[in-house]
């Protein structure tokens, strides 16, 4: 067991079956775990029927309630990590983030030097398609001011696509991560980035959903805004390495 997929779901019966056959059919021995929060649309009710298909490599964990993005990553993360997990990826549910480019992810970190990949619209080779002018405007404007207030060394800081070797996870105190939206991927790599852990940007081409509704709300993006302040605050003024460390292992191995 080495690689997993984690794609949190709300609302995908329109994608969730035609994204689990394409990873599946990558035939890369990718394993993939469906969060399910409580979609009332029947999407947990597909991946239930397709799991007799994927015996062993498909898996759903089912929660009750829309709990967020973020929660929902921590959750099949420590599920992950303790299943012996090496490689440990996100991903979206609506084709914006192409199966295909998994394989490049699993590369960068298994071979390629890093100790997070992530699959980035704002590097060289990188792009959106059939994304709205105003989306583009905030995405790209997000991840600047990111960059502005944080100097983390992260073109793509919104990125919802990316791969994490299993030491990185362990290494971040994933209790102390406190954000569940737009901000949630930002912390997460300014944790890992201010661990210490090599970060490497790989090129994707994301394209917008053709199905169902975008999960983006004025919440999530004020979350963003003043959620990069607090961490640049907390980061200057307070010992957020060592509130974000995972010392758990060290204590038990002591």
């Amino acid at each position: 067991m080495e690689k997993i997929v984690i794609i949190p779901t709300y609302n995908e019966r329109e994608n969730i079956s035609n994204i689990l056959h394409a990873i599946f059919n990558l035939n890369q021995d990718f394993h993939v775990l469906v969060i399910d929060d409580g979609s009332p649309d029947g999407t947990a009710s597909i991946v239930k029927e397709l799991q007799a298909k994927y015996s062993g490599m498909l898996f759903l964990e089912e929660r009750k309630g829309k709990l967020g993005l973020g929660t929902a990553y921590i959750h099949g993360f420590k599920w992950s990590i303790a299943k012996g997990y090496r490689f440990i990826f996100e991903m979206d549910a609506d084709f914006s983030h192409n199966p295909n480019d998994l394989q490049r992810l699993y590369d960068a970190c298994k071979t390629g030097g890093a100790d997070v990949a992530i699959g980035s619209r704002y590097v060289k080779g990188g792009g959106t398609v059939n994304w709205p002018w105003d989306r583009i405007a905030l995405s790209k404007g997000g991840s600047f001011y990111t960059r502005l207030i944080t100097w983390m060394p992260v073109r793509d800081t919104t990125a919802g696509f990316v791969c994490y070797k299993k030491e990185v996870l362990e290494a971040i105190n994933l209790d102390g991560i406190r954000f569940l939206g737009y901000a949630f991927q930002i912390e997460m790599k300014f944790a890992s980035w201010k661990l210490g852990f090599k970060i490497k940007e790989v090129p994707i081409i994301f394209e917008d959903r053709k199905f169902g509704v975008s999960k983006m709300h004025k919440g999530i993006v004020k979350e963003g805004i003043l959620g990069v302040l607090k961490l640049r605050w907390e980061s200057l003024f307070k010992d957020y390495h060592s509130r974000m460390k995972n010392t758990e292992g060290e204590e038990a191995a002591a």
